[in-house]
This record gives structure tokens, C-alpha cells and sequence, in this order.
């Protein structure tokens, strides 16, 4: 599929000036470059509310919606002009023209000329919308602006009198995905399976971490992808480090091997774990912890439903843990109280999940007026439950230690059910070791 046409961005455009509203100004700036080290910088990647918007992925913009008294508005962008000799060094730029002709600007300016051009777009303005808190820089940028817009009051001009949060506004629209968002995530969550897949066929004893992880670097590259974060490889106890990211230890025969990767396609993230042993066999006790998460994975899953609180499959998935740990003998006591106490929390300490889109955790309030929101269609959410046993926990017996298992899918919730956007992947116990016998 190729990108997303500009008719796509204006929209997006159009349905956040609905919400703004008569005599309103939006102002929502891009991210800036970063720096890897000295004067090599991180590959450049566009801020997410500003490409959702605009569809623009270069450094140095700004966009400005505006409305009339009537509510009719334009769209303005800054950006960088056209420069043949840093085009040389640094590649090719849209520039003024191309905002107006490819990008669907009204107008267009040089990002140079911001800080004098902004105040007239503010003058007599009732409300602003910006994004607060994105970077302190920028936030004192656009107070000059409105106290230069101010001072110009006895010439029948004046700054917006209402600021309010734009994030807001655009983390909503973000959170309902369309059929084309929908479609970009399917296909992230497939190359993302095949990335999975390819590891489950390469690993063997003694492999390293980080030579797993460039298997699936290998697909994501082949797609035109990245990854939509840092991939975790760990095997063994390192499983049990939640965020670990070193990858730099051998991968041994008898441990399970836990993967959480995912590829970002034309912005939109995909986000797996799986976890399955590193000889392709899995012990007695990786299979025993492994079927508890495996069956609170798949109920979770078809707790996603449509009205359904948010935390709804997190509290089953918690249910589902206590009971399991305590058939194993690794808690005790009576299951409603362990429950209440939280007594699973020495191996699950997270969540079961978190909003996924053009950021791997992605943006929209998980709770509304104080309580969990229900699930609404078009909301893609992750279910990953896991368990970790440390290898230093001497409140459990010795062969349970080291076990570090993650089981995550990217569910998309319709009125027809729980979607699984990453269901390209195999995840049951006789799949796994049947595909790695055969591979």
C-alpha cells in the first residue's frame, strides 16, 4: 500500500477545526532533530500528532489552522525553503512550493520567518489551541508571541484570551483508528509476524542475543520498516528484566528466549511478544507457567469487546494468574484474597496492556470522568500478560527461577469482536515446537 493520500490529512484537518470552532487558531509544531553523538543525528521521524495532521515529514515546520467569524478555515505551513547545496549534503526538501502543491497548504512560509509572521495569524483571536509541554522551548516561544500579540491592543489588536490543550483534542481523534489507519496496522502486525517467525527458525544454543535480534531487524529492513522500538531479546532470566534492551549475552540450551519486537510501517507501530525455548523444546516447568499465561492471554483477548471496560481483561487476566500459581504451589492461600492483596504482583507487575497506533504507547485517556473507558470500535489496545520469576527468589522452589515468559498480540476492537491484528504468529505450545522441529 503506498502512503496515505492528502486527502486523508485535510480530514483530519477539517474535523479538528470542527471541534475549534469560530475566531480560532491552532498552532502545532513538529519534533526537532536529534543527536546521536557529536554531530552524527538520529534518523530524522516526523512528530506523530504533527504527520497526522499534515502528512509532512520533514525537520523545521510548523502548521497553523485558523478560523474566521464564519468558521471557514485555511491551513498555513512553515518549513524549510528549497537550498540546492544543503539539498546536496542533507537531501531533497519540499520548500514553499511543494507545501502548497503536494502538501495541501492554503499558504506557506519560510520556517525562518515564523517568530514575525505568527502575530498576525494570533491578532483578535479567541481561543488557541497549542500543544503544551511538548518542549519547554517552544512553549516560551508562543507566550512571546501572545504577549507581542497583546501589546498590540491600542492598535485594535489582542492575543486569544482562551489557551486550551491541544493534545486533548488530537489524542481522541488518534485513539479511533479509520479503515486506513486499520489497514497500515494489519500490515505492521504481519511483517512484524514474519520477523517473529524467523527467529523461531534461526535460533540455536549459543547463539547471541543480538544475533537474534538482527534476524528480525533482516525482515523489518526488507519491508521498508524499522522498529517501532527497542527490541528486547532476552533469554533466560534476562526474560524477567521487563525493559531489557543490552541483547549482548548467549542464548543457552533449556531457557526460553523472550522477544518483544515490533516494525513501525508508514508510522504506525506493530507490537509482539512471544517467548518459546531455545532448543525448540520447552521443559516441564516452562510449560506449566507458559499454559497459564497462554490461557489468560486468549481470555483477555475476548474480554476486548465493545462496552467492555479497559481494565476488564487485565482483572481476568490477574484471576486467571492467582489461580494457576496457586495449582503450582508458587502462592498459597485462599484465591479471593490473594487476589485483593495482590499477591501476584511478585510476577506480574504490569499492565495488560496500553493503546497502540503511531506511537508504540499510544496516545488517548485510559479512564473518563474518573472511571476505566469502555472499549469503543476502532480502539487498538495490546493484551500481553506475563510471568517472571526471578533468579534470585527464594520464596519459590529452585525450578521455577529464571523463568521470564510474555505473551502479547495487538487486538483491534469491532462491533464483531476482538480483531487479532498479529495472528500471523503461532503462540500454542505444540505450534512452537512442532515449527522450530521442522525449521
Amino acid at each position: 500500500m503506498s502512503r496515505l493520500e492528502q486527502s486523508v490529512f485535510r480530514e483530519r484537518r477539517e474535523q479538528l477545526v470542527n471541534v475549534m470552532g469560530a475566531n480560532a487558531i491552532a498552532i502545532i509544531a513538529t519534533r526537532d532533530e536529534m543527536y546521536r553523538n557529536r554531530d552524527a543525528d538520529y534518523k530524522y521521524r516526523a512528530d506523530s500528532s504533527f504527520y497526522y495532521l499534515t502528512g509532512f515529514a520533514e525537520p523545521e515546520a510548523v502548521a497553523v489552522l485558523e478560523t474566521d467569524e464564519n468558521g471557514d478555515y485555511s491551513y498555513t505551513l512553515f518549513c524549510r525553503e528549497r537550498h540546492r547545496e544543503m539539498e546536496i549534503w542533507t537531501g531533497f526538501r519540499a520548500g514553499i512550493e511543494g507545501a502548497l502543491a503536494d502538501y495541501g497548504a492554503d499558504q506557506a512560509f519560510s520556517i525562518e520567518d515564523l517568530d514575525d509572521e505568527i502575530i498576525v495569524f494570533l491578532l483578535n483571536k479567541e481561543r488557541l489551541f497549542v500543544r503544551f509541554g511538548q518542549t519547554k522551548k517552544f512553549d516560551v516561544r508562543v507566550g512571546e508571541w501572545c504577549n507581542q500579540a497583546q501589546k498590540q491592543q491600542r492598535q485594535g489588536g489582542g492575543a486569544p484570551q482562551q489557551m486550551i490543550q491541544l493534545d486533548s483534542i488530537l489524542d481522541e481523534m488518534r485513539l479511533i483508528k479509520s479503515a486506513e489507519e486499520i489497514e497500515l496496522m494489519q500490515i505492521a502486525g504481519q511483517i512484524s509476524a514474519k520477523a517473529h517467525l524467523r527467529a523461531m527458525q534461526t535460533v540455536y544454543p549459543g547463539m547471541m542475543e543480538y544475533q537474534l535480534e538482527a534476524e528480525l531487524n533482516y525482515v523489518f529492513g526488507q519491508h521498508g520498516c524499522v522498529p517501532s522500538y527497542n527490541t528486547i531479546v532476552g533469554g533466560g532470566a534476562n526474560g524477567c528484566i521487563l525493559h531489557y534492551v543490552e541483547n549482548d549475552q548467549p542464548l543457552k540450551d533449556g531457557d526460553l528466549v523472550l522477544i518483544d519486537a515490533g516494525c513501525e510501517y508508514q508510522y504506525y507501530a506493530g507490537d509482539i511478544t512471544r517467548t518459546f525455548p531455545v532448543n525448540g523444546k520447552f521443559s516441564g516447568e516452562q510449560k506449566a507457567l507458559y499454559d497459564i499465561i497462554l490461557s489468560a492471554q486468549l481470555a483477555a483477548i475476548d474480554a476486548t469487546r465493545v462496552g467492555q471496560h479497559y481494565r476488564y481483561p487485565h482483572e481476568i487476566v490477574c484471576k486467571i494468574f492467582t489461580e494457576g500459581l496457586v495449582d503450582l504451589g508458587i502462592l498459597s492461600g485462599e484465591i479471593n484474597e490473594l487476589i485483593e492483596t495482590e499477591a501476584y504482583k511478585q510476577f506480574y507487575m504490569h499492565g495488560t496492556g496500553h493503546w497502540l497506533g503511531m506511537d508504540v504507547h499510544d496516545v488517548g485517556n485510559y479512564k473518563q470522568h474518573g472511571e476505566w473507558r469502555p472499549y469503543e470500535s476502532g480502539m487498538v489496545v495490546t493484551v500481553e500478560p506475563g510471568l517472571y520469576i526471578q533468579a534470585d527468589d527464594e520464596t519459590v522452589a529452585e525450578r521455577w527461577r529464571g523463568i521470564g515468559i510474555r505473551i502479547e498480540d495487538d487486538i483491534l476492537v469491532t462491533k464483531d469482536g476482538p480483531h487479532v491484528l498479529t495472528s500471523d504468529v503461532i503462540k500454542s505450545i505444540d505450534d512452537i515446537e512442532h515449527f522450530m522441529k521442522h525449521n
